[in-house]
């Protein structure tokens, strides 16, 4: 949400604009990584931080100039890294995840991508007249280096796919929608919960997708691609940045039981301004309230 802010705040208002370049810098950066790495995977130094959760010196690499581009250019932010860790801390806060879809690069298929987000915190200014009330993405970057994609968004500026202005769908029945999901990979605990959804897209829509990289799902929502996409158990690194795509391009996302302002916890939910409410109507009666 936003409000309006006095003249006294004028002078705190984010950059806005400078954090989108030195995002997109910094995204150009760890993809090149990413791709130098490619080209000698079985080299690769492959360590399993959990079941199915694995991290490789690519993604090290490229966070670590990710990181370090964002450091240099916007040192007035806090930085939360997938591999590195890090804070929240003033205005705003970096969130980066390196390498989304690490399996799909360790496997040699070409669906992954550099994301990268700026939350605004609430109670800043993120023009001179306008504040957030909660914390907000404001920035969003999601870089797909096999094809060439970079989405782009700034609050209250569109989402932009390689420069050109982008919408979500305005598909209005599920009977006509294509979704994207992901399927438990590492934490198991909620396949109670997400096997029926599951069983009721299958049944009630064109077709599901799992492509196996949440930031590129929200940015093909984004762009009209999918009309819609749910998954649970994720990270804020996976969602932060393709939230905001997807709001920027006129639709919805939101956290899945409805506890934060945008899907920090990782339960996401997302889709155009009229298919949101028929997924969540289809997927909620088996959320396990706790």
């Amino acid at each position: 949400m936003t409000d309006t802010v006095s003249t006294t705040s004028l002078h705190s208002a984010l950059n806005l604009p400078q954090a989108l370049d030195a995002a997109t810098q910094a995204a150009h950066a760890g993809a090149a990584i990413l791709q130098a790495h490619a080209y000698r995977r079985a080299d690769l130094i492959i360590d399993h931080k959990a079941r199915n959760d694995l991290v490789s010196q690519a993604d090290r690499d490229a966070e670590q100039t990710i990181v370090d581009i964002l450091t240099r250019l916007t040192p007035q932010y806090g930085l939360i890294a997938e591999e590195t860790g890090g804070q929240t801390h003033g205005q705003a806060t970096w969130y980066i995840d390196p390498l989304d879809g690490t399996t799909n690069f360790l496997h040699g298929i070409p669906h992954y991508a550099v994301s990268i987000a700026l939350i605004a915190h609430a109670g800043t200014a993120i023009a001179p007249d306008v504040v957030v009330t909660e914390d907000t993405p404001v920035v969003a970057v999601v870089y797909d280096p096999s094809r060439e994609e970079m989405f782009t968004a700034v609050h209250g500026g569109g989402t932009r796919l390689n420069s050109q202005r982008v919408q979500c769908s305005r598909t209005d029945a599920l009977a006509d929608a294509l979704l994207a999901t992901g399927l438990p990979f590492r934490d198991f605990s909620f396949a109670d919960e997400y096997m029926p959804m599951l069983d009721q897209a299958i049944h009630q829509t064109r077709g599901v997708r799992r492509l196996g990289a949440a930031a590129l799902d929200l940015a093909w929502v984004a762009c009209g691609r999918f009309d819609g996409y749910w998954e649970l158990g994720l990270a804020p690194w996976d969602v932060a940045a393709g939230t905001l795509l997807v709001r920027e391009a006129g639709g919805i996302t939101t956290d899945l039981r409805g506890r934060d302002p945008w899907p920090i916890k990782g339960d996401v939910i997302s889709g155009g301004r009229h298919l949101h409410p028929l997924l969540y109507g289809m997927v909620e009666p088996y959320l396990q309230r706790g």
